[in-house]
């Protein structure tokens, strides 16, 4: 196969979100984050406290998000933010903290409307969990996904349920299986998230985890290493036992994605492949690596090893 021939019409060796984005939109879109204030059944005590093991929305969220601004004035600020770079294109709101399904359907639909009232924003990205999802809220973003671009992101995190018992997730895999397929067939754009590391998880563990998804119907796929933060119960246990983690070394981290991006279905776009922390927050592995120099070095290691996505798939 060569570079022209590749069934998802672009000269990339994966299926690549980015580019699925600018063949459907006539204009750029960005996402805009917003923290809406959710919280999870995790942290309120419905399911457990203390959040996830390795969770600090601190060191994702930008600094124009607040639950303490409205939705609209958070939106205005990230659009003066992307303003500095881009000019004349539309936004996605981005609903990424915590998790976003997870409250009465009445305050949902406030928060998404509001959201949506704004000129320049043309649809939804929603964070959230599996187990969080009510058929209420599904109906109501099948009305939505009619007039809107509606796409929902489910926190997966493992398909072994004694990793996600070990990060105090409160759900088990079967959940994410459910949910994904309740989701399916009403116009929501689905995707789903791994992170590749926790513990239990072998590095076999983890590729056949993006094997078992990518043959759900999901749209996309985010993977990421697994990091340690700071001011986490996970920098505790790290502290404590560093053998429990799978902290992949870089060059090993990209071979191991060439043996997912050959493996899983063609049919999935692949928007995410690492996660950057900003300064101050990471404790390990320490790659000094930008997102798109990841990307540099792995189209060139797909292209070295003559391999691209799905070329190993199995149905």
């Amino acid at each position: 196969m060569t570079d022209n021939t590749f069934p998802w019409g672009h000269k990339g060796r994966y299926n690549d979100f980015p580019s699925y984005f600018k063949s459907k939109f006539s204009e750029r879109i960005q996402k805009v984050s917003i923290d809406a204030g959710f919280t999870c059944p995790n942290r309120d005590g419905s399911k457990g406290v203390g959040g996830c093991t390795y969770c600090n929305n601190n060191s994702f969220n930008p600094e124009y998000c607040s639950p303490k601004k409205s939705i609209t004035n958070q939106i205005e600020e990230g659009i003066s933010f992307f303003n500095a770079k881009y000019h004349a294109q539309k936004y996605l709101a981005y609903f990424q903290a915590y998790s976003n399904t997870y409250g009465h359907i009445d305050q949902i639909k406030r928060l998404y409307n509001e959201a949506l009232s704004h000129e320049r924003v043309v649809g939804l990205v929603i964070g959230t969990r599996p187990d969080c999802v009510s058929n209420d809220v599904l109906d109501y973003l099948e009305n939505l996904a009619k007039e809107y671009y509606i796409g929902v992101e489910y926190g997966v995190e493992s398909a072994n349920d004694q990793a996600l018992l070990a990060i105090n997730r409160g759900h088990d895999y079967k959940v994410a299986e459910q949910t994904i397929l309740r989701t399916a067939n009403r116009g929501i754009h689905i995707g789903a998230h791994l992170v590749n590391g926790l513990p239990y998880d072998s590095k076999k563990d983890m590729l056949n985890h993006a094997i078992r998804l990518s043959k759900l119907p999901i749209e996309s796929l985010k993977l990421h290493q697994l990091q340690i933060l700071n001011d986490t119960q996970m920098a505790k246990e790290y502290q404590e036992a560093p053998e429990r983690f799978y902290l992949f070394e870089l060059e090993e981290y990209l071979d191991f994605i060439v043996d997912v991006i050959e493996r899983i279905s063609p049919d999935v776009m692949l928007e995410r492949f690492t996660n950057q922390t900003p300064p101050g927050w990471l404790i390990a592995p320490k790659w000094g690596l930008k997102n798109y120099q990841f990307v540099n070095k792995l189209n060139n290691l797909l292209k070295e090893r003559g391999t691209w996505q799905g070329r190993l798939f199995e149905v």
